[in-house]
């Protein structure tokens, strides 16, 4: 199944359009709409990328960090033959240093900076899993970005 046959997955797209185009407040009120259509019992995946976005697109560092916990613990429950249906190339490894920076980005935000450090340390442990592309590259370039908020060394 790719994205155009995924009628979640257009509609979470759809919003985060209108975050982009400059919209957050109305891409937030569609992605909580929508959340409230697929979760508890929803599609794990969607609920990862859905929680994903909705994280982006609040203004309160801890509402941002409670869905970036929802994202993780969704990507927990996904599988990677689910992961693949959305995209051939992926697997959920990939999904963890993304899911673990913005983890520890909202931890530095609130003030708990052992749990940024942490956060930091796992996304780095799952670097591995990103491709050698300009998303990899964006992420290994927000992840040393952080380390120097954090004061931390950069990845060798």
């Amino acid at each position: 199944m790719t994205t155009t046959e995924d009628a979640t997955m257009a509609r979470i797209h759809e919003a985060m359009t209108l975050h982009r185009e400059g919209d957050p407040a109305a891409a937030r009120q569609r992605l909580t709409a929508l959340w409230e259509e697929i979760h508890p019992a929803g599609d794990p995946f969607h609920q990862c990328v859905l929680a994903h976005y909705l994280a982006d697109v609040q203004d309160d560092p801890e509402q941002e960090l409670a869905w970036d916990i929802r994202a993780l613990a969704a990507a927990d429950s996904v599988t990677d033959a689910r992961v693949k249906e959305h995209d051939s190339t992926l697997a959920i490894r990939g999904f963890y240093p993304s899911l673990h920076l913005n983890l520890a980005e909202s931890h530095r935000r609130t003030g708990n900076l052992t749990a940024a450090r942490e956060h930091l340390a796992l996304a780095r442990e799952f670097g591995d899993a990103l491709n050698q592309d300009a998303y990899g590259d964006g992420i290994r370039a927000a992840l040393d970005r952080l380390a120097a908020r954090l004061d931390e060394p950069p990845a060798p």
